[in-house]
């Protein structure tokens, strides 16, 4: 009797071959990560330096923005883009605002993503949510709130020119 023909043999010899696949292709990932790291680096050096910025969103980011960043002529401009610009939403009574459904909704969850890392592991932001959840908003309302500030963070670190600026030498 040939080994396939029995259900365990056969089961062990698909798993083998499944194991394999996976391997190559984590192996895979991780060099495409790796690429995308240095990528991300070359084209904004800045952005990455933002606190909860990977070079997955990081990559998210500058597929929003284009090759010209210059183009952006203001933050609320890139919050636009990401659709993060909030949209008054007030009736007689209350003064508030909503979600903004339009802009690029790939920068937009890259913005999503970067507040949540930061209510999770950045202590200022924990105190901020804490501060505005006593003030009576609701979490939907403070991740609003956090991913139009992580917007204009994220303008002034793909706008602004890192310099490299070496010490003068003194002659004497």
């Amino acid at each position: 009797m040939t080994p396939m023909v029995q259900p365990a043999a056969a089961a062990k010899f698909t798993l083998r071959r499944l194991a394999r696949r996976y391997q190559r292709l984590d192996l895979e990932i991780t060099e495409y990560d790796a690429e995308l790291a240095t990528l991300a680096a070359q084209a904004a050096p800045g952005l990455l330096a933002v606190y909860g910025v990977g070079p997955e969103t990081a990559a998210r980011l500058l597929a929003a923005v284009g090759d010209d960043p210059e183009r952006l002529h203001s933050e609320a401009a890139l919050a636009h883009l990401c659709g993060t610009a909030p949209i008054p939403a007030s009736s007689g009574r209350r003064d508030r605002h909503r979600l903004n459904r339009g802009g690029d909704r790939s920068a937009n969850a890259a913005l999503y993503r970067i507040a949540v890392v930061r209510m999770r592991h950045d202590a200022r932001t924990r105190d901020y949510v804490t501060r505005r959840t006593a003030q009576g908003l609701q979490k939907k309302d403070i991740i609003r709130c956090l991913k139009r500030y992580i917007a204009r963070e994220i303008y002034r670190a793909l706008t602004c020119t890192v310099t490299t600026e070496t010490p003068l030498q003194s002659t004497a």
